[in-house]
């Protein structure tokens, strides 16, 4: 019996409520996507959060992702959002391409404000999106230097905070938001699969058997070449037993937690997990 997925801290309830009120001082918001899953780390109530405002959509981890898929969703992504960049956090690859794509939008909300008879300021930008997508780290690149903290690790931003990067944007930092229930179980798989929700509200081995199943039909050579036999004959839950036996003292657990780990740190090439629907 699989067990569902559910992880939603205190923490997380409060600063929902926080960035909801700071939301209505926010012009701009970058919607921070982890690349491998463009479609599972949206988070379901983006839309009716942020409302008209301009948005940026930033496909975070791109270096985790194949070149032709990561193309094949910016083209599907363009269709939604005025400006779709990719990006590394931890390298600074594309923080170039999001602040030339922020002083476009800096100029579309300060004509707006002309128009109004108001005079321009600096554009406030909110930095959304689920726990450990790299909102923090993408600050940080940003900035120029560590404005706030940042690990590779889900929940670590905790309270909101403003950070000033030009004089034309100040950013939001804001803990990763979640809904407060998965109803998409497969969504919330996947976001446990990369490292986006915290471990303590999934079951490692019954994650770790799905992205088994997941990567068997995308990457099977790379799986062979880096564990040493054959996957093809394998289930999840089998080749994790197998795994355990032969390599991790008949710990399932270990097993688990060395694929998600290889998985999660590139060990087994670029991959992208979700592909966007044909048109």
């Amino acid at each position: 019996m699989t067990t569902p997925i559910q992880w939603f801290p205190g923490h997380i309830a409060r600063a929902r409520r926080q960035l909801q009120e700071q939301l209505k001082l926010v012009d701009l918001v970058f919607n921070v996507l982890d690349a491998r899953i463009p479609q599972s780390s949206q988070h379901p109530d983006f839309a009716q959060l942020i409302g008209e405002r301009e948005r940026i959509l930033v496909l975070n981890r791109a270096d985790l992702v194949p070149v032709r898929a990561l193309k094949a969703w910016e083209a599907a992504l363009l269709h939604q959002y005025p400006a779709v960049v990719t990006t590394n956090a931890q390298s600074g690859a594309g923080i170039r391409e999001l602040l030339k794509a922020s002083q476009s939008a800096y100029q579309r909300v300060n004509e707006r404000r002309r128009r109004r008879g108001m005079l321009p300021r600096a554009v406030r930008t909110a930095v959304i999106g689920f726990p450990n997508v790299g909102k923090s780290a993408l600050i940080n690149r940003l900035v120029g230097k560590r404005a706030v903290r940042s690990a590779a690790q889900p929940g670590v931003t905790r309270q909101l905070q403003w950070v000033r990067i030009a004089e034309e944007i100040e950013l939001l930092d804001s803990p990763g938001i979640l809904p407060i229930k998965f109803a998409d179980q497969e969504a919330a798989i996947k976001l446990a699969i990369c490292d986006d929700i915290g471990s303590l509200g999934y079951n490692i081995e019954q994650v770790a058997a799905r992205a088994f199943d997941l990567l068997l039909p995308l990457i099977p050579e790379r799986l062979e070449e880096r564990y040493h036999f054959d996957p093809t004959p394998f289930t999840g839950e089998g080749w994790l037993a197998h795994q355990a036996q032969h390599r991790h003292h008949s710990l399932t657990q270990k097993a688990a937690e060395q694929l998600l780990q290889d998985f999660r740190r590139g060990h087994l090439g670029p991959v992208a997990l979700e592909a966007p629907a044909p048109t």
